[in-house]
């Protein structure tokens, strides 16, 4: 934003000539170009650079977040001359209707990317775009859903900490278990140096967002209105303690407000900005299962916890899970998927017995001991399917170890293993 003072229009110039170009053609002199720059013969005149910037910071105040068909307008032609064409209000560009290309030519005629760029300033905001050394190259992966530019409110660079990210989403109305598993597996995963982004929002977004905080990581909060505007505003305190210590990111320009719609187009930036979309809470009706099915289609991994199979809350998290998504349980889990090759979770197993150890044939002899009485040598051999010989080897084995006795000419279990579990007599 550095040496932009509103000279710089981002409807670019009008012809010398004075004549408007209803048929869309080029001005003699060049002044319509796919590059953005205003070409006056002879006078001073703004930097391509900067007259990108405006355009788009232009086009971030007129064309809704996720608006396809103006993304393929300024991949086409590119942003000076698309805002240029708003603003003068010539031909309609194709893909809209007249009606449609009369609202956005009324909202272009109130947009000023000066007075945008210079309450950024105020508020300790920065714009970036496509191409500048912090765009998070994985945000073109959404092609022309791409964001035409991101307000960013926060010291660190968005580009670094998206590359090792993770998106925690879930219900705003969670339960305890969901805001207990979204705490832990936030402060888990910012433990193991990833970075946390969600949304903001009440619920899951908030507990993910403090579980990061609380473990002095680092965390994103992607909002669907103005950085500068924090919502909800129950959330203000924790927004600016993210802004403080992470990064606050959103579309809309400074004084935005959200709207159901942008709350929906909003969750395509989480899921792409992120490696992986874990869901920890969610009805079938969630705003979270966009985040994740949005991941999906863009390739990323997509991972749900469990919660009971009688819970309307976890419902759309098990549908997920029966339609692909991997279940997670803790952040080791999230991180096997998403990190590095050889981050591997540990192997999930009960406690160890000590008649685990025993070996195969002793396991066997002990199995074919009844639980209540003796048993001859002959009788054990039997139930062991072995000879007697074996048996009592195995049996003088098992008397050392403490788990049988004998009276007179037969075995018995001890105290000890009978209170230990016992194992089955076929075992696979």
């Amino acid at each position: 934003m550095d040496g932009v003072n509103g000279a710089g229009r981002a409807d670019g110039a009008d012809c010398p000539d004075g004549a408007d170009r209803r048929d869309g053609a080029d001005c003699p002199d060049g002044a319509d170009r796919r590059d953005g720059a205003d070409r006056r013969d002879g006078a001073d005149r703004p930097a391509d650079d900067d007259a990108e910037l405006l355009a788009r910071v232009f086009l971030s105040r007129v064309l809704e977040p996720g608006d396809t068909v103006g993304g393929r307008w300024v991949r086409e032609l590119g942003a000076a001359p698309v805002a240029r064409r708003l603003r003068t209000g010539t031909l309609p560009l194709p893909g809209v209707s007249l009606k449609r290309w009369a609202g956005l030519c009324a909202r272009a005629a109130s947009a000023d990317p000066a007075r945008d760029l210079a309450a950024a300033r105020e508020a300790g905001v920065r714009f970036l775009r496509p191409g500048d050394t912090e765009w998070p190259a994985q945000l073109d992966d959404l092609g022309d859903a791409r964001p035409t530019g991101l307000w960013v409110r926060g010291r660190p660079s968005l580009r670094i900490w998206a590359l090792r990210s993770v998106a925690l989403v879930g219900a705003r109305a969670c339960t305890e278990y969901g805001a207990h598993m979204a705490v832990t597996l936030a402060a888990g995963l910012a433990e193991r140096g990833w970075v946390v982004i969600s949304g903001g929002a009440y619920g899951v977004d908030g507990a993910a967002h403090r579980g990061a905080l609380g473990s002095a990581g680092a965390t994103v909060a992607v909002l669907a209105c103005g950085v500068d505007r924090p919502y909800p505003r129950g959330h203000a305190g924790l927004i600016d303690r993210i802004a403080q210590q992470g990064l606050v990111v959103g579309e809309l320009p400074p004084g935005d407000h959200p709207t159901p719609s942008r709350f929906i187009v909003r969750n395509r930036v989480i899921a792409a900005l992120t490696r992986g979309t874990v869901v920890v809470e969610a009805a079938y009706r969630s705003g979270s299962l966009v985040t994740a099915r949005a991941a999906q289609r863009l390739g990323r991994h997509t991972m749900g916890v469990p919660g009971p199979a009688t819970s309307a809350l976890s419902a759309g998290v098990h549908e997920l899970l029966r339609g692909g998504a991997a279940l997670v349980t803790d952040a080791e889990e999230v991180v096997e998927l998403v990190g590095d090759m050889g981050e591997l979770a540990p192997d999930r197993r009960g406690p160890v017995l000590p008649r685990d150890l025993l070996a195969p044939d002793a396991r066997h002899v002990l199995a074919a001991l009844p639980a209540h009485g003796a048993a001859t040598v002959r009788e054990i051999a039997r139930g062991a399917r072995t000879t007697a010989d074996d048996a009592i080897a195995r049996l003088y084995e098992l008397r050392s170890l403490g788990y049988v006795e004998r009276h007179g000419e037969g075995w018995k279990l001890t105290r000890h293993a009978m209170i230990s579990p016992r194992t089955g007599r076929d075992e696979c």
